[in-house]
């Protein structure tokens, strides 16, 4: 009984083989990959292969190489749903025995299976008869055959120690041709690579070949000589991609491809391709004894010669790798901050000497940084950005064993093309200690200089409220009788008192040490009680409020301190005129980026406008348009407003053309309960 071996992704195809074999005679062994069948073929158990060109990931002409190196005696068969000349003629030169159509149709695929498996047996040596004294010697001649196969074999398989290096591989693959058919003169033409940063083919713009190894030829010949992709030699083969003889029409035709193939005593030119591209062409002279090459040889020198150009580029490439990682290790370590590269199976593929510094203390630059000795805090970021393919921001970080010393930290991902998932991270550590504490020397001149500037305005403030009471008290016992006096003291006290007040609840928000309880306050009516209390302040008629609509938000935080903040926003809309028409408030629903309810307050000012401190996100904590006051009013509103999760935003801001107003806040949850 025969054991096939078929080759498909497709159990379809498995089956309609089996069944049009006999099941006495053929033994159906299915796979997917040929290296899944490796062992079987190694030990010599399958007596054919059925390979289905369609249904596997590489192509076809690469699985018939590994059965042949694997199994070389191993008769192959291909099904093909349509022949591609581009493989096929390889295939049949690998030593396939059959290119097949689909469907597998049952009398040519048995015909062909006996055919194939009785030209074995006929092949197969006969035992040898010790009575025939011709027997021995026949024997002897075969493992002759045997021992000059694996000689040629093993001065082949010299060439592949120098597979990494272009010129070396060159120079033994033309001494080996030399030695296998005689050639005279040889010389090989190369295109240059590209260089670094590159991808391993010629550049577009470069369409020089210079000598890349010769043998029978000049050295001072090749120096200057060089072919052109643009004429000569060549361009004809860079068009066509094919052998080129200089004896042919065309050659004779062309008196640049004439004089080249005189210059250097030729006789054919074969390029060199890697299967994409032009990268080389051999150029030979005729054998020693002056005979020809037959076109088969030639076709053999020619697929040769693109396994050649195949190698050529993986040592392009492998060069351009090797280059581009001591670029790379260069570059990182010379930065002066920790650099580590995280690879997805989280293995440390780099750590320059500053990162070792901070992950291994106490050990050597030469010891090795492994994924554990991260610390886990560190690992976890790293993990996540590597499975996430997120860029996580950077944060600030100590190492425990260094008090003191203050890190950056970020962690980038490398991600696939197309794909969120990260090939590699890259994890950077900056040393920020210098920088923390010139910001914090920074920070505290600040906190001097606003300190310096509030004193000043306090005491001017204060001294403004003190001076009517100074002149008052001056009087007192020379007037206390007088009523007018004690009407003009007691107002004077009063507007002193409301100064100095409004003055010490400024600077107690300011200083953010109240407590913000989680108080039900109802928006409209937080509203009213602050406009009261802005004409209360200004001890003026008090108008009615305009707000609209009278809604029912609730929002919860501290009465005391939304309250002060409202009547510190109304007042600086009120006070330049007090006497004009107000401002206008809409009460409104509103959401926040996440989908939360909020409310909106617009405050449209329709006269000289709010302060210009509104207007900028860092406004100075002391402004005033006006003389009198200390110029905090709005940016304690605005503080408390963002300690309660709400906004302030001026629109429109221009003095005296008006503006808008607006403050959201956060709702609470009994709000829609209430509106219902």
């Amino acid at each position: 009984m025969k054991t096939l071996l078929v080759l498909t992704r497709q159990p379809s195809m498995s089956a309609a083989i089996q069944s049009v074999l006999e099941s006495q005679r053929y033994q159906i062994v299915s796979k997917q990959d040929v290296w899944d069948a490796d062992s079987l073929l190694s030990r010599g158990v399958i007596d054919a292969v059925i390979l289905d060109a369609d249904l596997i990931d590489v192509k076809a002409i690469r699985v018939v190489e590994k059965i042949r190196k694997t199994a070389p005696a191993c008769p192959v068969l291909i099904y093909a749903s349509t022949k591609q000349w581009e493989w096929e003629e390889d295939a049949y030169l690998l030593g396939v025995e059959h290119v097949l159509m689909k469907p597998v149709r049952t009398r040519i695929l048995n015909t062909l299976l006996d055919r194939i498996f009785k030209e074995q047996d006929r092949r197969r040596p006969k035992a040898v008869d010790q009575s025939d004294p011709v027997q021995p010697g026949r024997a002897l001649q075969g493992l002759n055959n045997q021992v000059r196969a694996l000689e040629t074999l093993h001065r082949f398989s010299g060439i592949l120690s120098h597979c990494l290096n272009p010129d070396a591989l060159l120079r033994e693959v033309l001494l080996l041709i030399r030695e296998l058919i005689n050639v005279n003169r040889a010389v090989i033409f190369l295109r240059n690579p590209v260089g670094l940063l590159g991808e391993g083919i010629p550049g577009e713009d470069d369409h020089s070949l210079r000598s890349g190894c010769a043998i029978g030829l000049e050295p001072a010949l090749l120096k200057h000589f060089t072919l052109s992709l643009s004429k000569g030699i060549g361009s004809r083969l860079r068009m066509q991609g094919r052998i080129l003889k200089a004896s042919s029409p065309e050659a004779l035709s062309c008196s640049e491809i004439t004089k080249e193939f005189q210059i250097l005593g030729a006789r054919v030119a074969i390029p060199i391709l890697d299967r994409e591209t032009l990268i080389g062409i051999a150029v030979f002279d005729e054998r020693l004894t002056g005979e020809s090459y037959d076109n088969e040889e030639l076709a053999l020198i020619f697929h040769m010669f693109e396994q050649v150009g195949l190698a050529i580029r993986n040592s392009w490439l492998h060069d351009q790798l090797v280059n581009n990682h001591s670029m790379i290790t260069d570059i990182l370590g010379t930065l002066p901050c920790g650099c580590v590269v995280i690879s997805d199976n989280l293995e440390i593929s780099h750590a320059n000497a500053v990162a070792k510094k901070c992950l291994l203390p106490g050990k050597g630059e030469n010891t090795r940084l492994e994924f554990a000795n991260l610390p886990q805090d560190l690992g976890s970021k790293v993990f996540r950005v590597i499975t996430n393919g997120n860029v996580f921001p950077p944060f600030q970080y100590q190492f425990p064993h260094q008090t003191g010393v203050f890190y950056q930290a970020t962690v980038t991902p490398f991600p696939l093309p197309g794909t969120r998932v990260s090939r590699a991270a890259l994890l950077l550590i900056e040393d920020i200690t210098e920088r923390i504490k010139a910001q914090k020397i920074e920070m505290e001149a600040s906190n001097l200089r606003l300190v310096a500037s509030m004193a000043a305005h306090l005491a001017h403030e204060i001294g403004n409220a003190i001076a009517p009471l100074s002149t008052h008290q001056q009087l007192l016992d020379e007037k206390i009788n007088d009523l007018e006096f004690r009407d003009s003291l007691s107002i004077t006290m009063a507007e002193g008192v409301k100064r100095i007040s409004r003055l010490a609840r400024q600077m107690i928000f300011l200083a953010g040490e109240q407590d913000y309880a989680a108080d039900e306050i109802r928006i409209t009516d937080l509203l009213a009680e602050a406009w009261r209390g802005v004409f209360a302040h200004l001890d003026t008629e008090v108008k009615p409020c305009p707000v609209s609509p009278a809604g029912e938000w609730i929002v919860l935080g501290n009465r005391k301190a939304l309250l002060h903040a409202f009547f510190e926003i109304l007042l600086n809309a009120l006070l330049p005129r007090p006497s004009q028409p107000g401002p206008s408030i809409q009460v409104s629903d509103s959401e926040n980026s996440d989908g939360g309810a909020e409310v909106r307050i617009s405050i449209l000012n329709s006269g000289e406008g709010f302060s210009l401190e509104l207007g900028d996100k860092t406004p100075p904590p002391i402004f005033s348009i006006r003389n009198v006051g200390l110029g905090v009013g709005l940016t304690v509103a605005r503080k408390i407003i963002e300690n309660h999760n709400g906004r302030i935003e001026l629109e429109s801001p221009g003095a005296g053309s008006g503006n808008v107003l607006r403050i959201t806040l956060p709702v609470s949850s009994k709000t829609d309960e209430i509106q219902k």
